[in-house]
């Protein structure tokens, strides 16, 4: 007879049932207890230490000793190489195996000779799956090799996650055994806890939310953990509580396998290379065992890792890919357009993507902000100049989902589409050190598929979920401009030594594009180095990794940056000379020195330029666009000065005044700027009453991400930092350059020198400056107080520049204290400007009528060197009349940034200057000048209107060109792009910011070869 209905009570129900399934409580009579039955140990187990990172042909190799379950190794950054004998119990025939190993390093195993499943005790991986039925005809004995890297998912952090690692961590194996597993026992546990998600997703108020209550009470009432034939009946409730369906108006999740692994953060590139296959083997086993699994792989860079050390492992992942079932997403060599845990985005990105062919963006990171929450989920981003790309950000706000009912549940009610679009992304997998997703999470996901009060579920991939937003795009919104990220405001600027070699890289592998594609026009003998710059191409790439380019990484990482650097300063001024040399071919006589401009415009400046004996001598040189012009002549003892030469003047009180006829420049005793002048105006640049190039520290203790985090509140600990007086010197006294120089202690521990200098025929004074820091949780920025007054401030980006506003009227302004920018920022009201330029900075603000450049900060975590040392940068101050654009400043600060090459040549350089490209208008910038990939000899050029306006442009070329083609960024012609050329011109047409590339076909003349 059955027992009478009893009342229920909600907390006790609930915990009750999680008792039931805990692995902590009551595992000796409950179910989870019983997940794994009859063990017994290894039959043999040995071990070989290494520093290295050995393929498997070099491990298995060496000398194996004996090894117990709890022996220490390491230390961090060491590799454990384990050779595991087995002998399965003959008793154990018809049941299904495992090889249970749980250690707090990352492991791999390898079975004959290939990698098969990734072991993660952090990443819910601690189980490998040797049969699923061990059959009579089954060998019962085996080896296998477990590779056990001396680190965690997330690192080594010494006494939390991002601190530094430490270096004498040791590890162990804490079990290593074979054990039966019962996957009827497996089936139930995922079912309770997934009927207890909907209990407590639903809450007390939801009908719903009681049935799966109460279908879990029961099932605990039939099931008796020591009784396995109880199991049908008990699977029986669970399945027909999933199997109501719910109506057509559910919400669809559409989910994805997902694995963010970060090149290098708290670990370096070599050991992200044994992730991705610690990673993907084990998601290559789930493709296997699920067919409508799908997992998604957004870097190309770590592709190619896999392709060249585990080509076993990826010949596979060819194979899932030409099935469906893994999709490579993101469509750039390290991450851009599938951005899980990037620090903001350009407003270029739009235009970038559809030139790319790309249509479609997804991120989360948003739901970071710290302020303000993001306004949409699903809606069309529009970039600068007008393009438009369907944007997504998983409701969920994560890209490591576990396949719960509570973030389900989260992705629905979260949605700040609701209306508009009834699909949203779903990406589970355990991420950023990798690991990604399980057998527990799809059979999650499986089993939740279309169950009455959930949203449907579906394993899905990139194409369906965003073809399905697509069909509701008409009801979606547009967000305009960029999508700034509040928080990790302090990424602009940590480790500076990265950003500057992120900058000079960036200007040596543009430079090298150009002279080498102008060599190939010039000398029948010069060779393209193509395949060399595709490679010093990635590795700038590879640091452009959103926590390497960022500082935000330990101090191995940034070694290895700085490696990378030099690797690309090295080849890259190789390749320049080379080119170089090609340029002068056949020119004969003794040695001689070419002066290149990389720039789209003529360019009038003084230069050192060497002379014999090691001296360096002034020259003021005139160089045309894109081109080259020999150096003068050195027999001149005295260059002649300039129409209007610099005047240097000291007075009695200490100050200097600087003065080209253009700019006046007054600096007080302590090198502090108290006037700027436009000469022909008289127009002052500098505020009333207060002075420029001041220097001031700020408190800089963030609330938790030390390397990545400003907060707003260190503002609030402003201090000026005071020079003494009588430190001014005059050091160039004036001809074609003149400059001053001081001293500046900026603490006990820290200090700074500083030059600054004005050139003859400049519009705008350098500062050159070394500083000697040695801080803890201390940030260093420049500031320069404008007699501008202007509601906003303009910053260069990507083939652009946008505003932002320079006061805190709402929330969405005052989060922008710290922002990012590139070679410039400007001020300007009505007729009259001030641009703050720079070499190699990126963190700025304007706050008022105050520019300020972020110089260096000082955390300690995860890298506690991170900026300590000496540092070298230049910026710079351009007054001007009219707009920015119309004075120069964006031609000004590439000037800055892209310095007149000084070349040798092994002959005598050319008599006569020569040009390749000329633009007729100064809104439109050549950027970029290249072979093409795959087509002989044509080149690539790519162009930007930077003004922002509607413009025509003549861009006249001196090469012989046959054929003129527009092109996207993938370099495929446009069937509608073909270019009359008329004497030696092209006529281009842009909209604001529109970015174009052309294909000039070369005529094949004997001068040219592929």
């Amino acid at each position: 007879m059955a027992a009478a209905p009893f009342l229920k009570h909600w907390r006790t129900t609930l915990e009750r049932v999680e008792k039931f399934v805990s692995p902590v409580y009551f595992t000796d009579c409950n179910l989870r207890g019983r997940l794994f039955g009859d063990s017994c140990p290894v039959a043999s187990l040995s071990s070989f230490l290494t520093p290295e990172r050995l393929s498997y042909q070099e491990a298995v190799q060496q000398d194996f000793r004996p090894a117990q379950v709890g022996d220490s190794f390491g230390p961090t950054w060491w590799t454990c190489w384990f050779r595991v004998e087995l002998t399965i119990p003959e008793a154990w025939v018809g049941q299904e195996v495992h090889l249970r190993w749980e250690s707090d390093g990352e492991g791999l195993v390898w079975r004959d000779g290939e990698p098969v499943q990734g072991l993660t005790k952090e990443g819910d991986k601690t189980s490998y799956v040797l049969t699923d039925k061990l059959g009579e005809g089954d060998p019962r004995s085996l080896i296998l090799y477990v590779e056990v890297a001396c680190n965690g998912l997330l690192g080594a952090g010494k006494g939390s996650m991002i601190a530094a690692p430490d270096p004498e961590k040791m590890f162990q194996v804490s079990r290593a055994e074979l054990a039966l597993f019962h996957r009827d026992v497996y089936k139930l546990l995922l079912d309770l806890e997934l009927l207890l998600g909907v209990a407590k997703g639903l809450g007390e108020d939801n009908q719903r939310s009681f049935q799966a209550l109460y279908t879990a009470n029961q099932i605990v009432n039939i099931c008796d953990p020591a009784e396995p034939e109880t199991f049908p009946t008990a699977q029986d409730l669970a399945s027909r509580f999933f199997g109501q369906h719910g109506g057509e108006s559910q919400h669809t999740i559409h989910a994805m396998g997902h694995c963010h692994i970060d090149t290098a953060w708290l670990w370096p590139f070599k050991e992200t290379v044994r992730k991705c296959a610690r990673s993907w083997v084990t998601a290559v086993q789930l493709m296997e065992r699920n067919p409508e699994f799908i997992f998604v792989c957004s870097q190309a860079q770590q592709l190619e890792w896999v392709k060249n050390h585990y080509p076993g492992l990826y010949a596979r992942l060819q194979e899932f890919a030409c099935h469906g079932q893994f999709v490579p997403v993101g469509g750039t060599w390290v991450e851009m357009f599938w951005l899980p845990d990037t620090f903001g985005y350009s407003a270029q990105l739009p235009q970038i993507m559809r030139s790319c062919g790309i249509r479609h963006f997804l991120t989360q990171k948003l739901s970071w902000n710290l302020v303000n929450s993001f306004p949409h989920h699903t809606f069309f981003w529009e970039g600068l100049d007008g393009s438009r790309v369907l944007a997504h950000f998983p409701p969920g706000d994560s890209y490591g989902m576990e396949g719960s009912v509570e973030e389900v549940l989260k992705t629905v009610a979260k949605n700040r589409d609701k209306g508009r679009t009834n699909h949203s992304a779903f990406l589970f997998g355990f991420g950023d050190g990798g690991g990604g997703p399980t057998q527990t999470m799809v059979d999650r996901l499986k089993r939740l598929y279309n169950t009455d009060g959930l949203p449907r579920v579906q394993l899905s991939s990139p194409g369906r979920l965003f073809s399905m937003l697509e069909s509701d795009s008409e009801r979606l919104c547009t967000w305009v401009g960029e999508l700034f990220l509040e928080l990790h405001n302090g990424t602009y600027t940590t480790h500076a030594q990265i950003k500057k070699g992120n900058r000079e890289c960036e200007r040596i592998l543009h430079d090298v594009e150009l002279l080498s594609s102008l060599a190939l026009v010039r000398s029948t003998q010069f060779v393209y180095p193509a395949a060399q710059l595709q490679g010093l191409w990635r590795l700038l790439l590879l640091n452009q990794f959103h926590d390497v380019v960022t500082g935000s990484c330990i101090q191995l990482v940034a070694e290895e940056a700085m490696s990378h650097y030099e690797d690309i300063r090295s080849h890259g001024n190789t390749l320049l000379s080379a080119a170089a040399a090609a340029l002068c071919a056949g020119e004969p006589g003794p040695e001689g020195l070419l002066i290149v401009n990389t720039l789209p415009w003529k360019r009038t400046e003084v230069l050192a330029l060497p002379r014999p004996g090691g001296a360096h001598s002034l020259a003021l040189v005139t160089v045309p666009s894109m081109g080259y012009a020999p150096a003068p002549a050195p027999t001149s003892l005295q260059p002649p000065l300039p129409q209007q030469p610099v005047f240097v003047v000291q007075e009695t009180d200490g100050s200097v005044t600087l003065d080209n006829g253009i700019i006046r420049v007054k600096l007080d005793p302590t090198g502090r700027l108290t006037s700027l002048v436009l000469v022909a105006s008289s127009r002052e640049a500098i505020a009333e009453g207060a002075v420029g190039n001041q220097f001031v520290l700020f408190d800089d203790v963030p609330l938790y991400w030390d390397a990545w985090d400003v907060m707003d509140y260190h503002l609030e600990t402003r201090k000026p930092v005071l020079g003494q007086a009588g430190t001014l010197a005059v050091g160039t006294e004036g001809g074609l350059r003149g400059s001053a120089w001081f001293l500046l202690q900026i603490s006990p521990n820290s200090r700074l020198s500083q030059e600054v200098v004005l050139d003859a025929g400049c519009p705008y004074v350098r500062f050159h400056t070394e500083v000697h820091w040695h801080e803890a949780h201390k940030f260093l920025k420049v500031e320069f107080p404008a007699r501008v007054r202007s509601p906003q401030a303009t910053y260069e980006v990507q083939f652009g520049h946008l505003q932002r506003p320079t006061h805190y009227n709402t929330s969405w302004d005052w989060a922008r204290f710290e922002v990012w920018t590139h070679r410039w920022i400007d001020l300007s009201e009505h007729g009259f400007g001030l641009s703050l330029l720079n070499d190699c900075k990126y963190g700025s603000s304007v706050r008022g009528s105050v520019l300020s450049l972020s110089l260096l900060r000082a955390p300690k975590a995860p890298d506690a060197t991170a900026d300590m040392g000496r540092h070298e940068f230049t910026y710079a101050l351009m007054p001007h009349t009219g707009s920015f654009q119309d004075a120069g400043v964006i031609q000004a600060a590439y000037s800055l940034n892209f310095p007149l090459l000084v070349l040798p040549t092994p002959g005598r350089a050319p008599v006569s200057p020569w040009s390749a490209f000329t633009v007729s208008s100064p809104a439109v910038v050549l950027e970029t000048v290249k072979k093409a990939e795959t087509q002989g000899c044509t080149l690539v050029l790519r162009m930007y209107e930077a003004h922002g306006s509607h413009v025509d442009c003549w861009l006249h070329t001196s090469l012989p060109v046959q054929e003129a083609v527009l092109c996207d960024l993938l370099e495929r012609p446009d069937p509608a792009g073909h270019l009359p050329l008329r004497d030696s011109r092209l006529k281009l047409t842009f909209s604001p910011f529109q970015v174009q590339s052309l294909l000039l076909v070369l005529q094949p003349t004997p001068e040219l070869r592929p």
